[in-house]
């Protein structure tokens, strides 16, 4: 017998999902993409879907299949095992899935004798994922732009106790996290000790010096910088300088708007006009840009947001 409280779940199939992919020890296999497969098991609770006839009540597969694209295409790994990570990260973030089966495969892989395949599978639960990673959740605008960060290393400015830092070393990057907060950096270090993540060191700095003192973040080191909820208007001349030919700035803070309808920040110079972004980051080449209502933290109440990604030109020279 069934109770009435009992939740009714269901089970989307997706099958062979295929793509070009970077995916390969040696940097030969990865130089040219090769073709990828995916295929998905997702349980969901899918009941008043049927009954209303309704795309909300049940997850969009069409969207999912277009987020295993952009992610397994975005950006190059060495092995199946950490593409297979980022995607089901990407599913469980952005879906309403309680289980994942994933299978990945190379269809053409360079192994003699190997005639169809090689691949991994995976079955994770939702509470297994947040067990694994035991750390806060990344920003939903990051998770959603991972793809257009490139491999190398990271700048976490703010960086607080680190949760995009501790969420982009468990993907392999180095990441370096700055903040004026010593207390919270040295507890970041202490969980990126117990969770192994070797690749996260950090920086005690003052990003707001008195004039005519500026920070000191360097030139040309760092592939990717990410800024989240926090405005310091004078940084952003050196924010350009410290990317290398090529990197790319992920940025995301508050506007006006969110001040006037939240009360939050609680002073409004903390907040970003209509457009100001934008003018802020001239000199970089935009990928993406975005400002209006957005996700709040966990899912949790819209914040109006502004929402940038953009990349410094390869070659310097004059901008228009």
């Amino acid at each position: 017998m069934i109770s009435d409280n009992a939740v009714m779940a269901g089970r989307i199939v997706i099958e062979r999902i295929e793509f070009r992919g970077r995916c390969g020890v040696t940097s030969e296999e990865r130089a040219r993409p090769q073709p990828l497969a995916v295929d998905l098991e997702l349980d969901c609770e899918m009941a008043q879907a049927g009954v209303s006839d309704d795309l909300r009540q049940t997850v969009d597969y069409a969207a999912v299949v277009h987020r295993i694209v952009e992610t397994g295409t975005g950006r190059e790994t060495q092995l199946l095992e950490t593409m297979a990570e980022e995607l089901l990260l990407v599913i469980f973030h952005e879906f309403q899935v309680n289980r994942i089966q994933l299978w990945l495969r190379k269809l053409s892989p360079p192994i003699t004798c190997v005639t169809r395949s090689v691949g991994i599978t995976i079955e994770r639960t939702r509470l297994e994922q947040q067990m694994l990673r035991a750390c806060p959740q990344p920003a939903t605008f990051l998770a959603q732009q991972l793809h257009r960060l490139p491999k190398g290393t990271v700048l976490d400015v703010a960086a607080g106790r680190g949760r995009h830092t501790l969420f982009l070393s468990s993907l392999g990057y180095q990441v370096e996290a700055i903040d004026r907060d010593a207390e919270a950096l040295a507890q970041l270090l202490t969980t990126a000790r117990s969770q192994n993540l070797a690749g996260v060191t950090t920086r005690t700095l003052d990003l707001e010096p008195p004039p005519p003192h500026a920070p000191s973040l360097g030139r040309a080191r760092y592939d990717a910088i990410l800024v989240f909820f926090y405005l310091n208007r004078p940084l952003f001349p050196h924010l350009r300088d410290a990317l290398k030919p090529g990197g790319v700035l992920l940025y995301e803070t508050f506007l006006i708007e969110n001040h006037v309808q939240h009360h939050h920040p609680k002073r409004q110079e903390f907040c970003l006009a209509q457009g100001e972004l934008l003018d802020l980051t001239s000199g970089l080449r935009v990928l993406h840009y975005d400002e209006g209502p957005h996700e709040g933290a966990h899912g949790g109440e819209s914040m109006y947001t502004a929402q940038l990604v953009a990349q410094k030109p390869i070659h310097s020279g004059p901008t228009v």
